[in-house]
């Protein structure tokens, strides 16, 4: 019992505590129905902050320079990865794991809430009449673009307390803070 506790996570893989899986048991959040819906919502809102850093900034940028909507949508996803990710990144190197380490962290703890904000918010975007077209200076932009994250931010929600609670994407955070 070096742990304190043997559970679904113990699986002797010879990782000697080095990769995401670590202290995962030790957090009782991470337990089925352990996660409270305002867990779930902080690492949701987490993943949001950088998302809407990178997708704004990417949105702005393709606007202000006459880019295509392909052009300026996909800038603003890859940005919202970027910054989505370097969050997590930076928090976590700040506790003191290696960059190796720390990025398959990052990776493990947001890929899927990032990819499910992306496509709901720019889902969002794409079906709402004229919000391609519009400019930084009309309303249309601003308010199909933080519309889309409030409906991501609502739907993510869910499948990040469902993670959590399997130990999977913010769980792998909580281990090395």
């Amino acid at each position: 019992m070096e742990h304190g506790t043997h559970d679904h996570d113990t699986h002797g893989h010879g990782t000697h505590g080095h990769g995401p899986h670590e202290g995962r048991s030790a957090h009782a959040g991470h337990r089925p129905g352990g996660v409270t819906w305002a867990a779930a919502a902080k690492a949701t809102l987490h993943c949001l902050t950088g998302c809407a850093i990178g997708e704004i900034l990417g949105m702005a940028v393709g606007t202000t320079l006459g880019w295509g909507n392909a052009a300026t949508m996909a800038l603003a996803i890859a940005l919202a990865f970027v910054f989505g990710y370097s969050l997590t990144l930076f928090a976590i190197r700040g506790a003191g794991l290696g960059v190796r380490s720390a990025l398959k962290v990052a990776l493990a703890a947001d890929t899927v809430s990032i990819v499910v904000m992306e496509l709901v918010d720019n889902g969002i975007i794409a079906l709402v009449p004229g919000a391609m077209d519009a400019h930084l200076d009309e309303a249309l932009f601003w308010t199909s673009l933080l519309g889309g994250f409030v409906i991501a931010f609502l739907l993510t929600t869910p499948v990040n307390k469902w993670m959590i609670a399997r130990g999977k994407g913010h769980a792998v955070v909580h281990g090395h803070h």
